[in-house]
């Protein structure tokens, strides 16, 4: 039997509501579903001003064709 089984999720998970209590794990989920509800916020509002700040530029077609030679020391 490994720690899969229904057994082992039971036993731990009244061990977690003995430990900490229904009240302090309603808490703990509540907040961890503000921090990511926020976390979406901002990523969205970050999107945005990424959006708003980036230049509307036009490229005009044009192929800069260079080469790169290695300078040696004498």
């Amino acid at each position: 039997m490994g720690f899969g089984s229904p057994i082992h999720w039971i036993i731990l998970l009244v061990v977690v509501l003995v430990i900490f209590g229904t009240a302090k794990l309603r808490n703990i989920g509540s907040d961890l579903g503000s921090a990511v509800k926020g976390f979406r916020d901002g990523m969205k509002e970050g999107d945005k001003a990424a959006d708003a700040q980036a230049p509307a530029q036009q490229v005009s077609g044009q192929t800069i064709d260079a080469e790169v030679k290695e300078k040696t020391k004498s």
